[in-house]
């Protein structure tokens, strides 16, 4: 790492990006790239072509010797298979080759990849397409190239290319809005997106000790350590020096591949830690998301850190989340979600935010699966994370307005004027000052909103697919509506009204982790789907299936395998944890608590013969022996309730939550107890107090 950074010199020098296009590409080929991305036509290979050149001729001068064609399957992580340049001449030697036909298109074997039932298993055929509106980038000798997934009969098998459809459409739809209101200008309106990324750094040492975190990412056993969050004192504290190395080292990685990572600071629980970027559009954030954890993982080995992204890696302390930053933005600039200076764009604005209320309601169930796992189900409803039910905080400003449009009342404000939204009374909006509220799933924080249910693993690409094609049927269903108005703004006005009086139910700017709520939102007709287990049998209600369909976001096959891939990723995280529970507490800490007994016994048989109390070794002796038998059968349970899966992925996931969770949490108790009475000598791994305070 350099020790002076001149960070505007370094920043995207890794990246193919629109400057450096435009200066290695003729004129006439850079302006057929801008036509494309912006009709969103596929790229021709004439035009293909002289592209690669360029770019392979680019990323040889930064070391590389390989290309890769960079997608992002339904695993949520990223892969990558690397293919050299280098071709043979027929005399020996070899030529540097790459043309437009390997850059617009790559063929992975796709076999191993979960596909939902969209292909057979010995089909192994897929293909990867750029993505145009993803730039290039070097990294560890090679060139990466963004690309699409899908099957040999066009199917999407990733997570990109239903985000990429729901752009178009909430562009499309939005952009009717704008037209009545005047605006002739935009051309397409994108969501922009800012995620901020939350993460645990542990020593190397330490955590190859434990073999749940090895295996599964989080701790599965562990005794609270006498000292917790409780201090409030590790929050924007001073960060270590050895951490400080790694965030250094972070950001030039990061700023060299044009990511653009803002904040870092330490976060609530101990060895927690935040990194926030710019707010940025919607694609560039979601593959930069995928770097940014990639990266951290990288970058904390070679500081001898392991880095977690598990939602709940400690049970005794806060999770980790990734706080999704969401708006819409047209090319001219303007924030659809930011209140504007004139009465007709704060009618505009207010259309907008309609138009999301109504969304976020009607599909509530639909967001709440984007945000289902096995890991955020540790997370969710627990007194550091939104609660798992949807709701929309505005602050008061906002309420305020919403209350005089559903009231006909006038509008608190210094002018005291009557609100009546597309004429000109429509007084201004103040920016709100509300304290933000982070009980909130969807807070409105100025100009976007905050989707705080994201889970710190997850891929920002579902729920923003589903943030965008929520939005773009509300605004559809509006612009009918509105296009064929007598009056346009009679019709603004009592739509608005209309929308706000029938979806009221779904603000609330309380306490979300109060004991109240639940039962609000019940009175409310809210959903509560506070497992995953829970909630994904809602992901395939019609309603659900119906508004991507008519989106075009992801045909009815697509959608449902979908479905299947999250109930399988749920019943094997839940399988391989419950597994290595059995082989931890039987090979591992029985052992250790029989041991610790076998040496008071003889300390206490001893004693005896010398005639001296033993009182202290006779009562451990009690309660090791008592804790390990029920630590024992709790085993035995286990393993007896492992066998009884169901074999259909449905019933299997209610089975795993009834009935493997709960044992799992007896199992825990049982062996948390006998790390508290045995002697750390005899303990087989580090505990909190090691973890977490190193």
């Amino acid at each position: 790492m350099s020790e002076h950074l001149n960070v505007p010199e370094i920043f995207g020098t890794d990246v193919f990006n629109e400057a450096t296009m435009k200066q290695q590409l003729s004129g006439e080929v850079y302006h057929a790239w801008k036509s494309c991305i912006a009709t969103g036509s596929p790229l021709p290979l004439d035009v293909a072509n002289p592209i690669a050149e360029a770019m392979k001729n680019w990323a040889i001068t930064k070391g590389a010797t390989h290309y890769t064609h960079w997608f992002q399957p339904m695993t949520g992580i990223t892969a990558e298979k690397h293919d050299s340049f280098i071709s043979p001449t027929g005399d020996g030697h070899v030529i540097m080759e790459f043309s437009g036909k390997e850059l617009v298109r790559g063929e992975p074997d796709a076999s191993s990849f979960p596909s939902g039932g969209l292909r057979a298993t010995f089909e192994a055929r897929g293909y990867t397409a750029w993505d145009p509106t993803s730039f290039a980038f070097v990294k560890d000798n090679s060139l990466y190239i963004p690309t699409c997934f899908f099957s040999y009969t066009g199917q999407a098998l990733d997570t990109k290319t239903p985000l990429l459809r729901s752009l178009e459409e909430v562009s499309r739809e939005a952009i009717r809005i704008l037209r009545l209101f005047g605006d002739n200008e935009t051309m397409r309106v994108n969501a922009s997106v800012g995620a901020e990324q939350e993460y645990f750094l542990l020593p190397k040492d330490l955590y190859a000790q434990r073999e749940d975190l090895r295996l599964t990412g989080r701790t599965l056993f562990g005794a609270p350590a006498p000292k917790g969050e409780e201090m409030e004192d590790h929050y924007f504290g001073t960060i270590r020096t050895r951490v400080s190395n790694f965030m250094k080292d972070l950001d030039e990685q990061l700023w060299r591949l044009g990511i653009l990572s803002k904040t870092k600071h330490n976060e609530a629980a101990p060895c927690q830690h935040e990194m926030a970027p710019i707010y940025t559009d919607c694609i560039a954030a979601c593959d930069a998301n995928q770097l940014v954890m990639e990266i951290m993982k990288k970058c904390a080995a070679k500081h001898n850190l392991v880095c977690l992204l598990h939602e709940k890696p400690f049970a005794c302390v806060s999770g980790s989340g990734k706080h999704n930053n969401w708006s819409l933005s047209t090319d001219t600039g303007r924030n659809l979600f930011s209140p504007g200076k004139t009465p007709r764009q704060n009618a505009s604005f207010l259309v907008f935010l309609a138009a999301f209320i109504k969304g976020v309601d009607e599909y509530q169930e639909l967001l709440r699966c984007t945000v289902a796992s096995a890991g955020n189900d540790h997370r969710l409803g627990a007194n550091e994370a939104p609660p798992a039910i949807i709701s929309i905080f505005l602050g008061d400003e906002l309420n305020a307005i919403i209350r005089s449009i559903v009231d006909g009342t006038n509008y608190v404000d210094p002018d005291k004027s009557l609100l009546r939204i597309g004429v000109d009374v429509l007084p201004p909006i103040r920016k709100d000052t509300t304290d933000r509220n982070r009980t909130s799933p969807l807070a409105f924080t100025g100009n976007k909103f905050e989707f705080r249910m994201v889970g710190s693993s997850q891929s920002i690409a579902g729920p923003n697919t589903a943030l965008n094609t929520i939005m773009a049927e509300e605004l559809k269903q509006f612009a009918d509506i509105l296009e064929t108005a007598g009056n346009f703004d009679e019709a603004l006005h009592e739509l608005v009204a209309k929308t706000f009086t029938e979806h009221q139910r779904i603000l609330f700017d309380g306490n979300g982790y109060s004991a109240e709520w639940p039962q609000e939102a019940a009175r409310r007709g809210l959903s509560n789907l506070p497992s995953t287990a829970e909630c994904l049998p809602t992901y395939i209600l019609q309603k659900n299936i119906d508004l991507v369909m008519r989106h075009g976001i992801f045909t009815e096959a697509e959608f449902r395998a979908r479905y299947s891939i999250y109930l399988e990723a749920y019943n094997k995280v839940i399988g391989i944890e419950a597994r290595t529970m059995v082989d931890m507490a039987l090979h591992q800490i029985l052992p250790a608590a029989l041991r610790y007994t076998k040496e008071l016994c003889s300390t206490m048989s001893l004693k005896k013969e010398l005639g001296i109390t033993f009182r202290a070794e006779s009562d451990l002796i009690q309660k090791l022996s008592g804790a390990t038998d029920t630590l024992y059968d709790a085993i035995q349970s286990m393993n007896a309730s492992l066998a009884s899966v169901p074999g259909d992925a449905e019933s299997a996931a209610t089975y795993y939550h009834s009935t493997i969770v709960p044992a799992m949490v007896t199992l825990r108790s049982y062996a948390d107890t006998l790390e508290t009475w045995t002697d750390k000598s005899y303990w087989p791994y580090p505990t909190y107090s090691d973890l977490l305070f190193y």
